[in-house]
């Protein structure tokens, strides 16, 4: 307990009294956990020199965004079990499969009860908001239907014919259907040009006609695909008279309406237990010549017509755009996630005393230690710098969109480039982040109940779907090595990487002052750089006679280091930006202080992280650096003051949160004993185990 004495003797009298007062309440089943607020966390709020709910505004969008999602966060929490969370840590992988499924349609009817209430006919609320972060706290293993509003939705919307999108597309959105969108296969992922899944087309019958003639050829992976869907969109190489036309979307029946038994032809299920995403339903699907009528492949951009006659797409990257929506909203959650890591792990910290700095003070909070400071702040810093740089990603995916319905596709490589560098980034940052914030909680983070084991999970699950990282980073530096050869001949270049343009025309850095324009244009200036490195390996390579592809394989080391430095680049940019841009004069002198110490903190904690590849070609004295690394340990002191309160601005409610350590109240140990005697193995005082093994086993050695 918090208030035991263990300076002298009398621990054990108190000790002793506290065991018994708990016992006590126990019998008498009342909680354990106290109804105040800890001192500790309480002191933080008390001595903030901001106010959180501004923070909270700006982290929403705005006063009436901030005021719509508590409003929905209110009447959408208040009917689910706020244990159930707890629950499910015990739960097999059957039971969990089948609470994910119940509890997520529990979800979708009090979300369309919503939206009959406050604007019926409407969909603000159903199905928008169906997988919206908000909803995260209620959909406990994961939403299996996630992927059908995520992706096939978008792909539908994006794909489909108008007629296409009346018959069969709307059903999907209504969810009177439910769809997968199965991609991935058992043999390939990424590489969609080497998936071995046919859709062959049939005139006489005017038919595709579907075969994953291998087993590596079986779709695998797809949420929602195992037992929650009865459609899905079908990504599969087109032949026409066996010549080949590439890959393409067809929405194919997989289960009956009625029976929801598999369709004829069809071989599909589940694919069992991951790391995370537990009641997600990943699937399997295998195809055996099943027939879909012509109309069934998605034919907004390539048609094929009755006769056979296939008309191809305007631009190929038009299949591929759920994937580049998908990679947006990605980007999107790893900042959120990294925020929910930083905001259970800093009020931990702000509740948790260990270790005195000074042997005759008490113990102090842990996040009082500067090595502590180091694992929680650059990580509240970077959530914040992901968040800005995925609001820009959005508004681009946005311009972009308008654009094709107009027949303009200039974008779209631009598009494709940023918000691969974004997901990338973003989901090995998150997951490596995420990690050092459990690390920082001791022990206790180890816990389950703690929810940072779970985000972890779903974090590093996001360096490999849609889109390996690697693979990625590789496209990303395919875009550099195109974009740099423009600039050599003097075509103008994308907003996201004139720099590299700069860089051609000026290749010496010129003077290091070590202010924030001066780091934003030396992390730019490092990652021209590399390009430059990596173009001129490869040029060198394919004249020596190496073919292009070859010397691409062969320079990709340099490739995926160029293109990772893009992406830092783009977030210093976007970060510096934000905060000291025009937007800064709608914000109060306090707020506008705690951001511009965040945007400093995250400037120098990356260039330091990142000197290997800027000192290689920019001269820094050891002054310099040492100046670096007294400002990381300034920044850290001047945030201290305000971390919680930060945090707290990120306004994740509990339920959000679902964590033992992270709650509002701060009340950590209370929870995690309360959490603990859940525990179905502390619901006898002897386990089975001990009558049928243990105890016989002893007695046998006697």
């Amino acid at each position: 307990m918090r208030n035991y004495v263990v300076s002298d003797n009398r621990w054990r009298v108190d000790a002793s009294k506290a065991n018994g007062q708990l016992q006590s309440k126990m019998a008498a089943s009342k909680s354990i956990i106290p109804s105040t607020v800890n001192p500790d966390l309480q002191k933080e709020r008390d001595a903030a020199s901001f106010n959180s709910e501004e923070f909270a505004a700006w982290w929403a969008g705005g006063v009436e965004s901030l005021k719509f999602k508590r409003s929905i966060k209110e009447y959408m929490y208040k009917d689910f079990d706020k244990d159930a969370f707890i629950q499910l840590q015990y739960m097999s992988h059957e039971e969990v499969s089948e609470f994910a499924i119940k509890n997520s349609i529990a979800v979708a009817k009090k979300l369309r009860q919503l939206q009959a209430e406050r604007n019926p006919g409407g969909d603000d609320y159903w199905p928008t908001l169906f997988e919206a972060p908000e909803m995260w706290g209620v959909h406990l293993a994961g939403n299996p239907f996630g992927v059908m509003y995520v992706m096939v939705v978008r792909a539908l919307k994006a794909q489909c014919t108008p007629q296409q999108w009346e018959e069969f597309g709307k059903r999907v959105e209504r969810f009177e259907v439910c769809a997968a969108y199965s991609q991935t296969e058992l043999g390939h992922g990424t590489y969609l040009r080497g998936l071995e899944t046919r859709a062959d087309y049939d005139r006489a019958t005017d038919e595709f006609v579907l075969n994953t003639p291998t087993i590596s050829a079986y779709k695998f992976w797809p949420g929602g695909l195992g037992h929650a869907s009865n459609y899905s969109v079908v990504m599969a190489q087109l032949y026409i008279d066996n010549q080949y036309k590439g890959p393409h979307m067809f929405f194919v029946q997989v289960r009956e309406e009625g029976s929801h038994e598999p369709r004829p032809g069809v071989h599909i299920g589940e694919i069992g237990r991951k790391m995370g995403f537990v009641g997600v339903n990943n699937g399997f699907l295998g195809l055996k010549n099943v027939r879909i009528a012509r109309t069934r492949m998605l034919m907004k951009h390539a048609q094929v017509h009755s006769d056979g006659t296939y008309v191809k797409s305007p631009a190929d990257v038009l299949t591929y755009f759920a994937m580049v929506s998908t990679r947006c909203i990605i980007a999107r959650n790893c900042a959120l996630s990294l925020a929910i890591a930083s905001t259970i792990s800093t009020r931990y910290s702000a509740v948790r005393r260990q270790s005195p700095i000074n042997p005759n003070e008490p113990e102090p909070q842990i996040i009082d230690h500067v090595t502590q400071q180091l694992k929680l702040f650059p990580e509240i810093a970077a959530g914040v710098a992901f968040r800005v740089a995925s609001d820009y990603l959005w508004d681009l995916f946005n311009v972009t969109s308008s654009g094709i319905e107009q027949g303009k596709y200039e974008n779209l490589p631009e598009l494709h480039s940023l918000s691969c560098a974004l997901k990338v980034i973003g989901s090995s940052d998150a997951s490596a982040g995420v990690e050092r914030l459990r690390l920082a909680c001791g022990g206790h983070g180890y816990l389950a109940s703690t929810n940072l084991a779970n985000i972890y999970s779903n974090m590093t699950a996001a360096c490999t779907y849609e889109g390996e990282n690697t693979v990625l980073l590789l496209q990303i530096g395919r875009y550099l090595m195109k974009s740099w050869r423009a600039a050599l001949g003097g075509a103008s270049l994308a907003p996201t990487v004139k720099y590299l343009a700069e860089v051609q025309q000026n290749p010496e850095f010129g003077e290091w002052t070590g202010n924030w324009e001066n780091l934003v244009k030396a992390i730019q200036f490092a990652a021209a750089k590399k390009t430059q490195l990596a173009f001129n390996s490869l040029a060198k390579r394919v004249t020596n006679g190496v073919s292009e592809e070859a010397a691409a394989n062969q320079t990709g080391i340099e490739l995926t280091q160029a293109a990772e430095l893009h992406g830092r680049a783009f977030l210093f940019h976007s970060f510096l930006s934000e905060i000291t841009g025009p937007k800064s004069k709608t914000r109060s002198s306090a707020l506008n202080r705690v951001l511009e110490q965040l945007l400093e903190l995250y400037l120098v904690n990356e260039t330091l992280k990142n000197l290997s590849s800027i000192l290689r070609f920019i001269n820094l004295t050891d002054s310099d650096l040492s100046k670096l690394q007294a400002r990381l340990e300034t920044a850290l002191s001047k945030i201290r003051p305000d971390a919680v309160a930060i945090v707290d601005g990120f306004d994740f409610s509990d339920r959000q949160l679902n964590s033992t350590i992270g709650s509002f109240d701060g009340n950590a140990y209370e929870r995690i004993f309360d959490a603990t005697l859940k525990s179905p193995m502390n619901q006898k005082s002897v386990p089975k185990s001990f009558h049928e093994h243990l105890g016989p086993f002893m007695k046998s050695n006697m």
